[in-house]
């Protein structure tokens, strides 16, 4: 069965079909672009995509979406932007299953990821998640247009760095549950403090469906801001946390070998299962993942089979040997993101990690705005806490940082990832344990693949 027609996609956006064709998935990166998809010709201020249109069909594209005359299947549009919106709403629209909207300053992919894995362990090939870290103005509406029709669950994940950015995103999702995961100092430069970044956060309660649900991280110190924003829109407030005054809390948790044993008290159940994805962080992001699952009346059981056997994801705590001589280090690949949360987040799994010595990869913290030199300074503290035998410092904004270790702790800083991937194997033995993270933009994922040999 087709994910969509020349006809559906012509009536959803407003366009005219050049002719009858049927597509099996949408795209807007042309590298990406496969057999049966539907390839949308975005027009952005660095390139356009009708340039790429040739491209697209010769690698088996079914059709393409224009605003420019084009050889070739395609359905023809004003603006394509504005028509990929229009696609997406349309598919939100004719689908009958419930939808988890996902924000926050950290966890967001992870959660959203973790979520798609519970509810498909009951449920095989009937829910649906938004594409990689797809979560902007292009996407979401890209990720709701893949949608099948028939699928019982749809998860999106949402993000924003700018106010007024998700307010747009969450009324095209309309969610039947949103989960904040946490507020934490990201894109610091585009807001006044965190407050104001709880605030932008809580605009996605403003697309929850009629009866919906808000899920808050009962242990911020935004809770009750969250849960006042949330109060005009949701029918339920759920909130999570370590505290037993959250609706869903760990009422144990204990660290073992293969993973961290949690007991969590639900509204309704209780649940005793092993997360396999080491940190604190991650045991916050199990309950606000149970909170959901028990919202959309998900299967509790199978959502804690799959946080079982749930892998770490790329650039997201994913766990790689580094082949030596001699034997193997253990690498943990953090190099998607990072901001000062986070850092002391995935510092103290490096912490707990029995190593022969645990070295520390670490690029700078992007967006972070006035308070830049300080947050970085501060993670001093958390490397000192972690006993990090050596740190690699890249980017220039790590500078106060460099400053902070001096006479604390052995470490070397370097301009970028290209000068970090030369010097990085060098400092590694077998045995050690090796963190790699820090915002996107600095490239460390150059790291991870001089380390480990893989992307």
């Amino acid at each position: 069965m087709s994910l969509w027609t020349s006809a559906t996609i012509a009536a959803a956006t407003g366009g005219v079909a050049s002719g009858d064709f049927a597509i099996s998935g949408v795209a807007f990166d042309s590298r990406e672009v496969g057999p049966g998809d539907l390839f949308v010709a975005l027009k952005g201020e660095a390139t356009d995509g009708h340039r790429f249109m040739a491209q697209a069909l010769a690698q088996g594209a079914s059709g393409v979406l224009v605003s420019e005359p084009v050889a070739g299947p395609h359905v023809r549009v004003a603006d394509t932007a504005v028509a990929l919106d229009a696609l997406g709403a349309a598919s939100r629209a004719r689908m009958l299953g419930r939808v988890i909207g996902v924000t926050g300053s950290v966890g967001k992919t992870s959660v959203k990821e973790a979520l798609f894995a519970a509810l498909d362990r009951s449920a095989p090939g009937c829910a649906h998640r938004s594409l990689k870290s797809y979560n902007n103005h292009v996407g979401v509406p890209l990720s709701l247009s893949r949608m099948p029709r028939a699928a019982q669950f749809g998860i999106f994940e949402m993000g924003m760095n700018h106010a007024g950015e998700l307010a747009q995103l969450t009324r095209l999702v309309r969610p039947h549950v949103a989960i904040v995961t946490a507020v934490a100092l990201a894109h610091g430069a585009f807001f006044a403090d965190e407050s104001a970044i709880a605030d932008a956060k809580a605009e996605i309660f403003e697309g929850l469906e009629p009866g919906g649900t808000a899920i808050i991280p009962y242990d911020s110190p935004h809770r009750d801001r969250l849960i006042a924003a949330a109060r005009p829109f949701a029918s339920d407030i759920v909130t999570f946390g370590r505290d037993k005054a959250a609706d869903v809390w760990a009422r144990e948790s204990i660290g073992q070998a293969a993973g961290t044993l949690i007991v969590a008290r639900l509204r309704d159940a209780e649940l005793t299962f092993t997360l396999s994805q080491p940190g604190a962080h991650w045991v916050s992001n199990a309950l606000a993942i149970l909170a959901a699952v028990e919202a959309v009346s998900g299967d509790l059981p199978a959502a804690g089979l799959a946080l079982a056997e749930m892998a770490g994801l790329a650039g997201r705590g994913r766990r790689l040997p580094i082949a030596l001589p001699e034997g193997e280090a253990l690498l943990i690949d953090e190099a998607y993101n990072a901001n000062p949360a986070s850092m002391r987040a995935t510092l103290a799994v490096l912490g707990a990690e029995k190593a022969k010595r645990r070295i520390a990869i670490l690029g700078s913290m992007r967006e972070l705005g006035p308070s830049e030199a300080r947050e970085h300074a501060a993670l001093a503290d958390p490397i000192a806490a972690a006993n990090v035998d050596f740190a690699l410092l890249v980017g220039s904004e790590m500078a106060p940082l460099a400053e902070a270790l001096e006479g604390r702790t052995e470490f070397a800083h370097v301009a970028d990832a290209a000068a970090a991937a030369d010097q990085a194997r060098g400092l590694i033995d077998v045995g050690d344990a090796v963190l790699v993270k820090g915002s996107n933009s600095v490239g460390l994922a150059r790291v991870v693949n001089a380390l480990a040999g893989t992307v």
